[in-house]
């Protein structure tokens, strides 16, 4: 019978069989609330009517944080490229996944009209929130994960693949 006590072991297995990938996904949970407090506070502040600047901006906060986290610990075994090129790669891969990231917040805003005062403030938050921080944040970790491992942080370094 298998209970709380083997919670640890199979933690362990898990890293062991999947470590990138369970290092990533911590790192994308710490980089998720960095992103949720910048936009969040720049949406209800300095940029309240523009809510998509604010999530470009939480997103690149959030994205040098990810960078230092990712270099240094998820991927630390990977890659023989020198600073400079890797972090130009990952950046150029991070813009992508921004567009990515704030597109169902576009979509949301100005083509479904989930803003005020078509529908309610409540609304416009909630839809604001599902459409910037759960759908588009999922879009862009599923490409950042492939784009990562394929660019940025190879196994070998060559041409590009």
């Amino acid at each position: 019978m298998t209970g709380l006590r083997d919670v640890p072991g199979r933690a362990a297995r898990l890293v062991d069989r999947h470590g990138e990938l369970v290092k990533f996904a911590t790192v994308g949970a710490i980089t998720f609330v960095v992103d949720t407090a910048v936009f969040v506070t720049a949406k209800s502040t300095v940029l309240e009517p523009k809510p998509v600047t604010a999530k470009v901006v939480a997103v690149l906060v959030a994205t040098i944080v990810g960078y230092v986290l990712n270099r240094e610990w998820s991927f630390r075994t990977r890659g023989g490229r020198g600073r400079p090129h890797e972090a130009l790669l990952y950046f150029a891969v991070s813009g992508v996944a921004l567009t990515i990231n704030a597109a169902p917040l576009g979509i949301s805003r100005y083509v479904l009209d989930l803003a005020t005062p078509a529908v309610s403030s409540l609304t416009e938050h909630v839809a604001d929130l599902v459409s910037a921080q759960v759908v588009g944040t999922l879009l862009a970790m599923v490409f950042r994960w492939w784009a990562f491992r394929r660019w940025v942080f190879p196994d070998e370094v060559g041409p590009l693949r």
